[in-house]
């Protein structure tokens, strides 16, 4: 399986930070943020990955992140998104990588405690379809989340709302997916949304009425990084739990093996 990193973006919540470099290469406690979604998918046994970016300091992530070799990566692309076309726009770009296989998306910006090898593991055996990892928060309208159907320890999902009023639960969608390569040919067929981006939620809804949409609930804690606020969370979290993450700074190929490869 490979990995797909969407780093893109303007921005704007990280004002006058972002006018300078990328949002995905600000520091979190001791490392720039894009280490954090490397470190979980070279945990989960993926090391070819993929760097979705943009803007004009999208050449900022070739001077750090290199050919990712000292990182453990096995192979490092990069692709370039032209404009803001949304999370989805941004997804096809990594077509030609994922090479019709399975693929896992995360969020450049997410950042999680433990690790999702698990959720990895799951879905190298499932035959077809996404999976999407939930995570409960105390504020689930700021994201989209989940309705169950029926008894939630159960995990059948009946639908999925985008920032809802009124959450029907308080399991939020994080913003690391998996996918079967029939994720592309839905992309290119989505319709814009009323923001005039293509919706990943559009995505995981066309897998969810097919009937081969999974979920797992992520361990430990789980934040974005796109605001002040959630930017300070992240760093504050990471610092008290730095004996249990691992240490990217350093790193040397082979230092993270194990998980599934595939």
């Amino acid at each position: 399986m490979k990995g797909v990193i969407l780093a893109g973006g303007l921005g704007t919540r990280l004002r006058p930070l972002t006018l300078v470099t990328n949002k995905h290469l600000l520091p979190v406690y001791d490392r720039p943020m894009i280490y954090y979604p490397i470190q979980c998918l070279i945990n989960a046994g993926i090391d070819e990955v993929m760097v979705v970016t943009g803007g004009e300091h999208a050449g900022d992530f070739l001077k750090l992140l290199k050919n990712g070799k000292h990182l453990g990566l096995r192979s490092l692309r990069y692709g370039y998104q032209e404009g803001e076309g949304g999370i989805a726009d941004a997804l096809k770009l990594a077509e030609d990588f994922a090479d019709g296989g399975k693929i896992c998306v995360i969020l450049g910006d997410n950042i999680i405690e433990g690790n999702m090898r698990k959720a990895a593991a799951d879905f190298f055996t499932q035959k077809s379809g996404a999976k999407i990892i939930l995570k409960e928060v105390p504020d689930p309208q700021r994201f989209g989340v989940v309705e169950f159907d029926g008894d939630p320890s159960k995990g059948k999902i009946k639908r999925l709302i985008e920032k809802p009023k009124e959450p029907p639960s308080n399991m939020a969608v994080t913003g690391i997916y998996f996918y079967d390569g029939d994720a592309f040919k839905v992309c290119k067929d989505l319709k814009p949304s009323g923001r005039g981006e293509l919706e990943i939620t559009d995505v995981n809804n066309y897998y969810l009425n097919r009937g081969d949409l999974t979920c797992e609930t992520l361990e430990g804690w789980w934040t974005d990084a796109g605001t002040f606020e959630s930017l300070f969370r992240a760093s504050k979290f990471v610092a008290e739990s730095g004996a249990n993450h691992l240490d990217l700074k350093g790193a040397r190929p082979g230092l993270f093996g194990g998980g599934i490869r595939g």
